[in-house]
């Protein structure tokens, strides 16, 4: 006897096995004719296998008939051909153990609708709820994807640090991680006194592994990270959270032309993927969160991406005549609404906007001659909008240092980055992926913390 998984259980490839499964009940059916139907699912996939419980069982009348939805059993039988319409097998089910039973009095998940906002309350069960399960199943493949993607093309996965003493972004929106007592602190002057902390300096939780992954990229050609990231921004938007996954490549000898072909071959790379692996998970999208999922991400993965300056695209949004939210203007930067009008109605396909005012964009980013933009890029998907951002690394050591000081940063509290320009410098490039927003993209699903585990957003910290 065989123990498989309902996916396996499924396959007409099984008819005749004998086997054993353990999942969990959706449904409980008893027909007339002495025997019930009882809906099996363990996570494998999104649909259930029936079992036909025959009357024979010895513990029909005890156990079977007092199945409750959310009860976890283990099965023994015979899959069998199904005559049922829609399913290739079922299971005739030769014992029936129940190994743990859910109280139908105060189970929260029954046979019924439940609304994202409450099942966000109970996150620590949605995984049992057929959306949950696929958004978890549709993770797990882009995960797999990225991978797959950058080790195929040789680059090397490197584990940047969680904890650093750099901000990246600038933004100053970090997590402090800190020793001290917040209720005695160490002080020097009136202020605390950080070198008496645990690393002997301020520390945060980063927001990036981007700059570390350079000094690797700068050695050993092409890298990626991949890893969580962290966010103090209190924002309480369906587009923001505290703690959210990044997968980072930085890659040697690549100017913005090269980033911009990794970019768009990357977000294909993993559309396609999640279409071939996860056919009914982004079925079940397409028929319960959004219609037009399927026809858009085959538009996306058929259609080269535009690549247009950041110039022209404030011409066109300015050129429309419409009222937005947030007004339009060169050197303000665009807002979620002005990326999807871009990439939905203006283009209508993915649009890679480049050449960024440099005043809005960090330190980092390789200055344009014209001393008024610099290098960077940022993927627009429609949908979404912004996907991907990216950019050329500025090369050159007295413009770095110069965009330090212009952006009120030390340049020697990163004499270790200024270094990799120091000794041996070369052109290179790269970009960073939220891994969350991704899952928005391919699954239809309109808020971010449904696409992750157990979200991290202010005020809440649960599970």
């Amino acid at each position: 006897m065989d123990k498989i998984s309902v996916s396996d259980a499924r396959r007409v490839e099984a008819v005749g096995k004998r086997v054993r499964l353990q999942g969990w009940v959706r449904t409980r059916r008893d027909s007339k004719g002495g025997f019930s139907f009882i809906e099996l699912n363990d996570g494998s996939c999104q649909g259930n296998v029936q079992v036909v419980a025959p009357g024979e069982l010895p513990n029909y009348e005890a156990v079977v008939k007092h199945l409750h939805t959310g009860a976890s059993v283990s099965i023994d039988g015979e899959v069998k051909a199904s005559p049922a319409k829609g399913q290739a097998t079922e299971v005739l089910a030769t014992s029936v153990e129940l190994l743990g039973d859910a109280d139908p009095e105060t189970y929260p998940l029954q046979k019924k609708g439940h609304s994202m906002e409450f099942l966000r309350g109970i996150a620590h069960l949605r995984p049992r709820t057929n959306t949950f399960g696929a958004v978890a199943r549709l993770r797990n493949q882009i995960s797999k994807s990225i991978h797959d993607f950058f080790q195929e093309r040789g680059f090397l996965y490197v584990h940047t640090p969680i904890i650093t003493a750099s901000d990246c972004e600038g933004a100053g929106e970090l997590f402090r991680v800190s020793t001290i007592d917040p209720d005695a602190p160490p002080k020097v002057d009136g202020r605390v006194d950080y070198s008496k902390d645990f690393f002997g300096k301020p520390a945060f939780l980063t927001v990036s592994g981007q700059l570390q992954g350079e000094t690797y990229a700068c050695g050993l050609g092409k890298i990626y990270t991949f890893g969580p990231t962290f966010r103090a921004e209190n924002s309480n938007t369906p587009r923001h959270l505290a703690e959210f996954w990044m997968v980072e490549p930085e890659m040697a000898f690549f100017d913005l032309t090269d980033n911009m072909d990794t970019a768009e071959a990357f977000i294909k790379r993993i559309i396609a993927d999640a279409l071939k692996h996860c056919g009914e998970d982004m079925k079940f999208f397409q028929e319960r969160v959004d219609k037009d999922l399927l026809t858009r991400l085959e538009s996306v993965l058929n259609t080269p991406f535009r690549r247009v300056p950041y110039t022209e695209a404030v011409e066109i949004l300015l050129a429309t005549g419409k009222t937005w939210e947030y007004p339009v203007a060169w050197g303000k930067d665009l807002q979620s609404e002005h990326e999807r009008y871009l990439a939905e109605q203006h283009f209508k396909c993915p649009v890679i906007l480049y050449d960024y005012p440099r005043t809005l964009k960090p330190f980092y980013m390789r200055c344009n001659d014209d001393g008024k933009t610099v290098r960077a890029m940022d993927v627009l998907v429609p949908g979404v909008g912004e996907i991907i951002g990216g950019s050329q690394r500025e090369e050159r050591l007295d413009v770095l240092e110069a965009r330090m000081r212009e952006q009120g940063l030390n340049p020697e509290a990163y004499s270790w980055y200024l270094d990799l320009r120091r000794y041996g410098t070369v052109p290179h490039a790269g970009f960073g992926l939220g891994l969350e927003r991704t899952v928005l993209f391919l699954s239809g699903i309109a808020n971010i913390r449904d696409v992750i585990p157990f979200p991290r957003t202010p005020g809440n910290a649960e599970f």
